[in-house]
């Protein structure tokens, strides 16, 4: 039986800009140069993936606001 992976993401302050990175994983998936536009693409990701949690950390580190993010609609899976 195949494992489920977490749809759980974090958004983090590095170096390179802002970081989106899956909990579960062990590089970072994207990078991009504000807070919000990482929250903005993370927020797409976790929808697309069918929902999970959303931890945006401040630029110290530590967890500031956590998000459950829900299933997004797939156009695809609607009739007509």
């Amino acid at each position: 039986m195949k494992q489920l992976t977490s749809n759980d993401y974090n958004v983090f302050k590095t170096d390179k800009g802002w970081a989106i990175k899956g909990q579960d994983n062990s590089r970072v998936s994207e990078y991009t140069n504000t807070q919000a536009q990482a929250y903005g693409r993370a927020h797409e990701i976790i929808s697309n993936r069918g929902g999970g949690e959303l931890s945006l950390h401040s630029t110290r580190g530590p967890i500031r606001d956590k998000n459950t993010i829900p299933k997004g609609n797939d156009p695809r899976s609607t009739k007509g």
